[in-house]
């Protein structure tokens, strides 16, 4: 399927590695023009390189902390710059710290808010007038399956991520017919981030292999594996895309069926 995404412009928030690299991999593979940021050059430029080398789409990378407006701001800008306009949204961050409730800190509940759901919102209110310039301007907030399911240890996430979900519905009725907003509510995928976790178990004794640490992630999943990021990817590109046009609203699990809700 051709999403016709040539010639169009999209940003994509914490997009050195995992999920959100995945998203601007199958933007650009489509032919979109992508931004990319993370908080360090370090990733960036790595990223930057990947993406390149698919041959789509035109790449920037800008360092950003998205929990300061002021950069946000700048981020933006960078953007229509760059590229003379903004037709594509996609908000990523990475998690906040995991542990129980009794562990959690006031100052760790400011910081879990910021990054995840005022992110969201200085995004889309920054990025909100190119949207509406464009002819086909959308916002793709990746959350989490824990904004339907919590997930024990999560309550940051369990708790804050459902934020981005109620600013969703709200901003797609708000916001169209001149903007479409939705989100992706990604399971487990073979990120660095669990592959870290798998290794670390690894080295602790509690698996064989590598490969049984992903068979014990994948244990609850119908699909009976992980994720590859870029399948997710690939649901940020279609609806991002015109092929999606009358999806609006909506909270997509890519989780290959663990949710029952």
């Amino acid at each position: 399927m051709n999403l016709d995404l040539e010639d169009n412009t999209a940003l994509v928030t914490a997009s050195s590695s995992g999920l959100g690299l995945a998203s601007a991999k199958a933007l650009a593979r489509e032919g979109a023009n992508v931004v990319i940021c993370a908080r360090s050059e370090n990733g960036l430029s790595e990223a930057e390189r990947e993406i390149e080398a698919m041959d789509g789409g035109d790449v920037l990378s800008v360092p950003t902390d998205i929990t300061d407006p002021d950069e946000i701001e700048a981020l933006v800008e960078a953007t229509v710059e760059e590229f003379g306009g903004l037709d594509h949204l996609v908000t990523s961050a990475g998690g906040p710290p995991s542990g129980p409730f009794l562990d959690t800190t006031e100052r760790d509940w400011y910081a879990a808010y910021d990054l995840l759901v005022m992110s969201a919102v200085w995004l889309t209110k920054r990025a909100h007038p190119h949207l509406v310039a464009s002819d086909a301007g959308t916002v793709v907030n990746i959350t989490s399956t824990s904004v339907r399911e919590a997930i024990d240890g999560l309550v940051l996430s369990n708790a804050v991520r459902r934020g981005v979900i109620g600013l969703m519905k709200t901003q797609a009725r708000e916001f169209a017919p001149d903007v479409r907003v939705n989100a992706v509510l990604p399971g487990a995928h073979e990120t660095p981030r669990i592959q870290e976790l798998v290794e670390a178990a690894l080295e602790r004794g509690e698996y064989d292999s590598y490969e049984d640490g992903l068979a014990d992630w994948a244990s609850d999943i119908p699909m009976s594996r992980v994720g590859d990021p870029m399948e997710l990817g690939d649901a940020v590109a279609f609806l991002s895309s015109d092929r999606a046009s009358f999806i609006n609203g909506v909270s997509l699990p890519v989780d290959g069926g663990r949710l029952r809700s």
